[in-house]
C-alpha cells in the first residue's frame, strides 16, 4: 500500500543570521532598491546643479612678538623678554564684537538685498546670464516680469525701519529705471522714491545708490538687528591657527558673492590690525597725554624758582654761593635726579612685578643707597651759614626743576616717536582673495555620493520593512509547521494572469484554461504533479468527491479547480466540475458556458439533472455552473436534494471537483465539505498569512471535516526562498512517480 511522504521541514535557530536569505531579499527587491537609489541620486544631482555656488575668501595674519617703534628705558632694565602672545587670544579678539561690529557698520552688512527669483530654477537661470554690457538685464521668461532673470542690481546706502519691522522681509518693486516702491511685511506701501534720493516716512527711511532692473522686477530687502548680524558673522567667519604655535592665523568666509566675501574678510583683517596698533600705542598715548598736562606745571615751577632766586639776590645785593656750597649743590642735584629716575622705574615695575621680585628688590636697594647719600649731604648743608643754605636751596630748586623740565620735554618727544613708529604685534601677510572661477561649495561629487549612499540606506530600510511586514506565507515550510501538508506548489507565470484580466481580453471561442492554451507552462506541470498526488491521496477516501476551498477570495481557487479538472480529464478520466459558489461564481466564463441552468436551479427543482450538466471543450470534462444567484444558498446546500444530486454525480463520474466559496467568509464550504471525501484549500503566495491558515484549519475541525492539505498557488521564484521552493517541488515529483 502506497503512503504519502512525510513532511519533515528543517527547523532553524531563530537567532542564526541567514545571510543567504538577506542577500536573496536584496535580489528580490532589487528594482525597488534601485528605484529609491535612483530617486535620491536624481535629487542629489538636481541639488548639485541648482544649488547656489559659494565662494571662499581667505586672508593670512601673522602674530609677532610685541614690538615698539623705539625701545623704552624700562624695557632695557626690566631684565625680562616681552611675552609671546597666544593665537587663541588673538583669534577671539579678531572675532570680537568690536571688530565684527565695526566691519558690519562699515560695509552695511545689516542691510540684506536679494532679487526675487523664480522658485527652484530662477537663481540657476540668472547665474547663467551673460550680458553684453554691464547694464544689460535678462528678458523675462514666460512673461514673468516680477522675477529676476539675470543682470539685476540693487545697492542701498541706507535702510532704516521701525524696531517692530526688524528682521522682517520687505519688498521693493521697480517702477522704472529711476523710481521704486517699497512694501512692508504686511504688503502695505510705505515708501515711494527715486534713485539717489533719501526717502523717509513713518519710521522708514531708504536711499538707493544703484538700481538696475526691468520695470516690475521685485527685490526682497530687510534690515537685520545689529546684534543678530554680529552673531551671524561671528559664526560664518572661520579663524584658526595654521600649525601649532606657528603664530599664523587664517581667516576665511564663504558667500554667494565672491567680491562681497573678499571685502568682508579684508575689512575684518584691516580693523583687527588697526585695533592691535591702537592697543599697543595706547600706553604711549596715555603717557604722552600725562606729560603734556604736566609740562606747563613744571615750567611754571621753574619760572617761580628763577624769580625767587633773583629776588633773593637783589635783596642781598648780588650774594653768590661759594665754591664749597657749589660742590654740595652739584652733588645734591645729581642725587635728586637719580632718585627721580629710580622712582619712575619703580612705578613701571609696580605694574609688572611683585615686591618680592629680584629686580624690584635690587631697584629698592639702589634707591636706598642714594637716599642715604642724600641724607649725608643734608647734614653738610646744615652746618653752612644761613645765607649759603638759602642760596643752595634756591639754586637746587632751579637746577632740579630745570632738569625735570628738560627730561619731560625729552620724554614727550620720545613718546611721540614711539607712538608714530608703533606697528603692532600683528600684520597681514596675505590680503583677502577669492577665486571667482572655482566655487568652494557645493562639492558636487560629494553631494551625489552622499545622496546615493543615503538612498541606499533608505532603500534598504524600506525593503527590510516591507519584507518584515509581509503578512503572507512564502515558503511551504511555513504552512507545514502548522500541521498542513502542501500537496503542490504551483509557480506563478505570465500565463497565470488575474482571472478578471483574462476574461476581459478573451476573444469569442478562445479557451481561458491555461492547461489547454499553455500545456508546457510551469503551472500546468505543477497541476499534473498534483493530479498524481491526488490519485494516491483519494484511494482511501469515502467517495470520489474533491472539494477545493480557500481562506479568502482571490487566492486562485477557480483557476486551480478548472485547470486541475482539465488536467485530470486529459488523463482519460471522466471529470465533473461544479461551481459551488452560488453567491459570486464565475467558472462558467472560464468554461465558455452559460450561467443559467446550474446548481441553484437544479437544487430548487427548476431543471432536471441532465439539464444542469454542460459539455466543455475537453471531451471527458463536464461542468455544472452555479446557476442563478439564489437568496438562500446555504439552505439549498443543506437540503436532502443536494445529497441526492452529489450521490448521482459520484456514480456517473470518476471524480467530482467542487469549487466552493472561502470558508472564512461564508458557511457553504463547511456544508459541502461534509459530503466530500477529500478536502483541499488553496493558499496564495504572499497573500494568506499563517494565522488565516490556522483559522481555516480550525473552521474545518469545528465542522468535523478532515482537511487533507494545501495547494500553494502563485508561488513566485524569489532568491530569498528559492531553495525552499525548488527542493520541495522536486521532492513531490519524485515521490509521486515512485
Amino acid at each position: 500500500m502506497t503512503t504519502m511522504p512525510r513532511f519533515t521541514p528543517e527547523v532553524k535557530n531563530e537567532s542564526d543570521i541567514n545571510f543567504s536569505a538577506l542577500f536573496g531579499m536584496l535580489i528580490d527587491y532589487k528594482w525597488q532598491l534601485l528605484s529609491v537609489i535612483g530617486i535620491f541620486a536624481a535629487l542629489g544631482i538636481g541639488y548639485a546643479i541648482l544649488a547656489t555656488p559659494m565662494y571662499s575668501s581667505n586672508a593670512m595674519i601673522q602674530i609677532e612678538m610685541e614690538k615698539k617703534g623705539v625701545t623704552r628705558l624700562t624695557d632695557q632694565t626690566s631684565g625680562m623678554p616681552p611675552p609671546m602672545p597666544e593665537a587663541v587670544t588673538e583669534i577671539e579678539l579678531l572675532k570680537s564684537r568690536s571688530v565684527i561690529g565695526k566691519a558690519i557698520e562699515n560695509l552695511k552688512l545689516d542691510i540684506e538685498v536679494k532679487p526675487r527669483y523664480f522658485p527652484l530654477i530662477g537663481n540657476f537661470v540668472a547665474r547663467r546670464f551673460e550680458p553684453q554690457n554691464e547694464t544689460d538685464v535678462a528678458s523675462p521668461l514666460l512673461g514673468l516680469n516680477s522675477f529676476a532673470w539675470g543682470g539685476e542690481k540693487l545697492v542701498l546706502d541706507q535702510l532704516e525701519v521701525p524696531d517692530s519691522n526688524l528682521d522682517k522681509p520687505m519688498k521693493l518693486k521697480v517702477e522704472d529705471n529711476q523710481n521704486f516702491t517699497v512694501f512692508n511685511a504686511d504688503d502695505e506701501v510705505v515708501l515711494h522714491g527715486g534713485l539717489g534720493q533719501p526717502v523717509s516716512n513713518a519710521g522708514y527711511q531708504i536711499k538707493v545708490a544703484t538700481l538696475q532692473a526691468r520695470p516690475g522686477t521685485e527685490f526682497t530687502i530687510m534690515k537685520k538687528r545689529f546684534s543678530k548680524t554680529i552673531q551671524e558673522y561671528q559664526g560664518r567667519i572661520v579663524a584658526g591657527e595654521r600649525g601649532k604655535m606657528s603664530g599664523i592665523i587664517g581667516v576665511g568666509l564663504q558667500d554667494a558673492d565672491p567680491l562681497k566675501a573678499q571685502a568682508i574678510v579684508q575689512e575684518v583683517a584691516d580693523i583687527y590690525v588697526q585695533q592691535n596698533i591702537d592697543r599697543n600705542a595706547a600706553e604711549s598715548t596715555q603717557s604722552l597725554e600725562f606729560l603734556r598736562a604736566q609740562i606747563p606745571v613744571v615750567k611754571s615751577d621753574l619760572e617761580k624758582a628763577q624769580s625767587a632766586l633773583n629776588y633773593y639776590q637783589t635783596n642781598k645785593k648780588s650774594v653768590d654761593i661759594d665754591s664749597e656750597t657749589k660742590g654740595v649743590l652739584e652733588q645734591t642735584v645729581a642725587l635728586d635726579n637719580q632718585i627721580s629716575e629710580l622712582n619712575l622705574k619703580r612705578t613701571e615695575m609696580d605694574r609688572k612685578f611683585t615686591r618680592q621680585h629680584p629686580a624690584y628688590q635690587a631697584l629698592m636697594s639702589q634707591l636706598g643707597q642714594l637716599q642715604a647719600e642724600r641724607a649725608k649731604l643734608q647734614k653738610r648743608v646744615e652746618v653752612l651759614p644761613e645765607t649759603q643754605q638759602e642760596l643752595l636751596r634756591l639754586n637746587r630748586d632751579i637746577e632740579v626743576t630745570g632738569q625735570t623740565y628738560a627730561l619731560m620735554l625729552n620724554k614727550a618727544q620720545e613718546l611721540e616717536v614711539i607712538r608714530a613708529g608703533t606697528v603692532g604685534s600683528v600684520r597681514i601677510i596675505d590680503n583677502a582673495n577669492a577665486n571667482v572661477d572655482d566655487p568652494s561649495a557645493p562639492n558636487k561629487p560629494l553631494i551625489i555620493a552622499v545622496a546615493i549612499i543615503l538612498g541606499g540606506i533608505v532603500g534598504l530600510a524600506i525593503v527590510y520593512t516591507r519584507h518584515t511586514l509581509r503578512r503572507g506565507v512564502e515558503t511551504p515550510e511555513a504552512i507545514e509547521q502548522i500541521g498542513l501538508p502542501v500537496y503542490a506548489s504551483i509557480p506563478y507565470s505570465k500565463n497565470q494572469a488575474d482571472t478578471t484580466k483574462v476574461l476581459g481580453t478573451k476573444q469569442p471561442g478562445e479557451s481561458s484554461l491555461t492547461a489547454l492554451t499553455h500545456p508546457t507552462d510551469l503551472s500546468t506541470e505543477a497541476l499534473r504533479s498534483l493530479r498524481t498526488s491526488l490519485h494516491f491521496a483519494m484511494i482511501e477516501a469515502k467517495n470520489n468527491i474533491l472539494m477545493i476551498s480557500g481562506p479568502s477570495p482571490g487566492v486562485g481557487k477557480s483557476f486551480v479547480s478548472s485547470n486541475l479538472a482539465a488536467v485530470i480529464a486529459e488523463s482519460g478520466q471522466r471529470v465533473l466540475l461544479i461551481d459551488g459558489d452560488m453567491r459570486k461564481g464565475y467558472l462558467h466564463k472560464l468554461m465558455n458556458t452559460k450561467q443559467q441552468d446550474g446548481l441553484s436551479d437544479l437544487l430548487s427543482g427548476r431543471i432536471a439533472l441532465n439539464d444542469a450538466i454542460k459539455k466543455t471543450e475537453v471531451g471527458s470534462l463536464d461542468f455544472v455552473s452555479c446557476g442563478q444567484f439564489p437568496p438562500n444558498p446555504s439552505e439549498l446546500l443543506m437540503s436532502l436534494r443536494f445529497t441526492t444530486v452529489l450521490k448521482k454525480f459520484s456514480e456517473l463520474y470518476d471524480i467530482v471537483i467542487i469549487d466552493t466559496p472561502p470558508i472564512l467568509a461564508v458557511t457553504e464550504a463547511g456544508i459541502i465539505g461534509s459530503h466530500a471525501g477529500t478536502s483541499l484549500i488553496v493558499a496564495r503566495f504572499g497573500v494568506n498569512s499563517v494565522k488565516e491558515l490556522e483559522a481555516t484549519k480550525r473552521r474545518f475541525d469545528l465542522n468535523g471535516i478532515p482537511l487533507k492539505g494545501v495547494i500553494f498557488n502563485a508561488v513566485e521564484r524569489k532568491a530569498s526562498n528559492y531553495g525552499s521552493y525548488g527542493n520541495y517541488h522536486y521532492s513531490y515529483e519524485q515521490n509521486a512517480k515512485s
